[in-house]
């Protein structure tokens, strides 16, 4: 066979084995047996074999991974992959209702339901119709680049079925179906080696090795759940789901409902027949179907109001409470865990269950040696929900609560009659650990873990979270489990590290009520840490969503003698701390509250503008709003920004606003 033959042969292997592939993962179905379909990749192999130069990136063949690497490349997002909400009753449901109409000014139905398919959610972006890079969920603006393991799952299309030009993102669940699961668990008891505790753990952990033949070797497989990018122009969520099936994808369960009436029936129908299911989910997601009211919807935080996760009842089990340990997290606050008589629940055995304070402790009336009612909630954290006092034997014993710190032996105490209890010990050991490791993290030292930062504190090696940037080779080489090649390596990745944004460096000082949102809020609103620093409590509260609370703990922290010692700390290392470019402020300090339809532009549309000019954009009207746009058909926003007094402008006016 010459070349030319060659390569009209491969062509026509690659679209058979193609729509086999479709058949299968897509349709569900099967034309020929998978001996023949092996016989059909085989000569595809040996092909490309006497031919390397007809090999291309979307070749079936190409799915085995290459060269294990050496670590994951971080991949920023091109727009943030959130999180959900849950719910576990209609009610709660209902009230969610409730909130996107208030907020919409309008119904919000039909809804798009689907299953909550339980598995490793990934990122798939393909370029002109070829799979460029597939990536983790990571932190929601940046993953992890898994593109070699991804390309082995067969589940997944090399290439787009239609041919479209530009940027496509396709986002879903890799997870494992339950017989593949059964079946990889026995081939490992026969081999002697650790069985996997449950599928969304082996998942996660075969796409996240470094070695791409691993994840070739798991049963792992696909169904997506997200479309989005050029020449995506379906207005609902349910043509979106028929694209991605045209476009090669298996894609979840689902249905649309008109109301909630149906959402529950469905949600009814779907528990009963849950275990005969090829594969596990947790309950459903019910999203607002329309694409244009679900982006009118906005996010708070980091969830889109648009849908929520309706859970299925979380599964509970019996066991006993043998003893309550107090942990120090890195503010300071202590939180009571309960270790219990290993049980088997929701797919694996827990042995620890949160108690989230010393109020819930009393709430619940327990004791140690209780039989307690042990409950996943959400089918993820293990929680005590009840205590079954009517079996107590009288040999049960009162938790005490600790008035003195387990780590440091500092006093502690309740801060403004609040629920929790604090260590009065700045430097209190435990603090300083978990304060350091938080820090490595924003700043994205992959190589420093928990165990390893305990020690270099023990040893007086760290103090501060800015004593990261003196750690060198002499100090560590010698210890235990280093030697010069491995303390070099890590030397040298933190020396890599001593540029920050302003976002990251916030969240790395650990400031009380202050996490990423909060962070990104403040770094939009004052641009630099200096600004961040002398902001007064009211010009911390003029910040969109920052209220009396989160101000007070941040002025406080700002103005702590030990605070102005670790920013000198940082600067003298080396800390370079990125500022935020201000596009525009023109309208900086202003809110805009959009009600009713707009003519001449989207929801969204306005609301990016305004942003791009220094405002904010709020779903309620309120003292602070400055300006409710008015379109056509307005809802209640108009009649309560008339009863406050705050600003009109027509759709009109606004536009001259923008433009001027």
């Amino acid at each position: 066979m010459n070349k030319v033959e060659a390569k009209r042969r491969i062509r026509k292997l690659k679209e058979v084995i193609e729509h086999h592939r479709y058949l299968y993962h897509v349709l569900d179905t099967q034309e020929i047996s998978d001996g023949a379909l092996d016989s059909l990749k085989h000569e595809l192999e040996e092909l490309e074999e006497q031919f390397p130069g007809l090999i291309t990136k979307d070749s079936p063949t190409r799915r085995v991974g290459g060269q294990p690497l050496e670590k994951f490349e971080k991949v920023p997002h091109r727009s943030r992959m959130l999180s959900m909400n849950d719910v576990f009753s209609l009610e709660e449901l209902e009230q969610w209702e409730t909130r996107a109409v208030k907020i919409h000014d309008g119904s919000v139905a039909p809804y798009s339901v689907m299953t909550k398919v339980d598995g490793l959610a990934i990122s798939l972006l393909y370029v002109d119709g070829q799979l460029d890079v597939a990536a983790t969920r990571g932190d929601g603006r940046v993953g992890e680049n898994v593109t070699q393991n991804v390309r082995t799952i067969s589940a997944i299309p090399l290439k787009l079925k239609e041919n479209i030009k530009g940027t496509v993102e396709v986002r879903g669940e890799i997870y494992m179906k339950k017989k593949d699961f059964e079946k990889l668990n026995k081939a490992q008891e026969k081999a002697g080696k650790a069985t996997f505790a449950n599928p969304r753990n082996v998942s996660a952990g075969s796409i996240r090795q470094l070695d791409p033949s691993i994840a070739a070797r798991r049963p792992l497989t696909f169904r997506a759940w997200h479309l989005e990018g050029d020449g995506v122009m379906e207005s609902t969520q349910q043509d979106r789901f028929d694209r991605l099936k045209k476009l090669g994808f298996p894609i979840v369960e689902h249905k649309t409902c008109k109301d909630l009436k149906e959402v529950d029936a469905y949600f009814k129908s779907l528990d009963k027949k849950r275990d005969k299911l090829a594969y596990w989910i947790d309950g459903l997601v019910v999203r607002v179907n329309r694409q244009d009211i679900y982006d009118s919807l906005g996010v708070v935080g980091k969830t889109p109001r648009g849908l929520i996760a309706w859970k299925f009842a979380p599964e509970e089990s019996t066991t006993t409470a043998e003893s309550v340990q107090w942990f120090v997290g890195r503010t300071g606050k202590l939180t009571p865990v309960a270790t219990v008589a290993p049980t088997f629940i929701a797919g694996t055995t827990v042995t620890h269950a949160t108690l989230h304070n010393a109020d819930e402790i009393k709430r619940l009336g327990l004791k140690i040696g209780d039989t307690v009612v042990l409950t996943k909630a959400g089918d993820i954290i293990p929680k005590i929900t009840n205590v079954l006092a009517d079996l107590r034997t009288g040999k049960e014993k009162a938790v005490p609560l600790p008035k003195k710190c387990p780590v440091c032996d500092a006093n502690v105490e309740r801060r403004d009659g609040g629920v929790d209890l604090i260590c009065t010990n700045r430097s209190c050991f435990s603090m300083e650990r978990e304060r350091i490791l938080h820090a490595a993290r924003a700043f994205e030292i992959d190589g420093l873990g928990g165990k390893t930062v305990e020690r270099f504190v023990q040893i007086g090696l760290l103090t501060s979270p800015a004593d990261l940037f003196t750690l060198s080779v002499d100090d560590i080489k010698d210890l235990e489990g280093f030697g010069e090649v491995s303390a070099q390596k890590l030397v040298k990745e933190i020396s890599q590290r001593k540029q920050i944004s302003l976002p990251a460096f916030l969240v790395s000082l650990s400031i009380p009520q202050v996490g990423e949102e909060t962070a990104h809020a403040l770094a939009r609103a004052f641009g630099s840490i200096e600004d961040v620093r002398r902001a007064t409590k009211e010009q911390l509260m003029d910040v969109q969503d920052i209220g009396e609370i989160v101000a007070d703990s941040i002025v406080s922290f700002f103005g702590r003698p030990q605070t102005d010692e670790l920013l000198a700390a940082y600067t003298d290392r080396g800390i370079r701390i990125q500022q935020v470019k201000k596009i525009s402020s023109k309208l900086t300090g202003k809110t805009f509250v959009l009600t009713g339809t707009l003519t001449t532009m989207t929801r969204e549309e306005a609301k990016s503008q305004v942003r791009a000019l220094g405002g904010d954009v709020s779903g309620s009207v309120s003292k602070k709003t400055s300006f409710v746009v008015v379109g056509e058909n307005p809802g209640s926003k108009l009649a309560k920004a008339q009863d406050l007094g705050v600003k009109t402008l027509s759709e009109k006016a606004f536009s001259a606003m923008l433009r001027a």
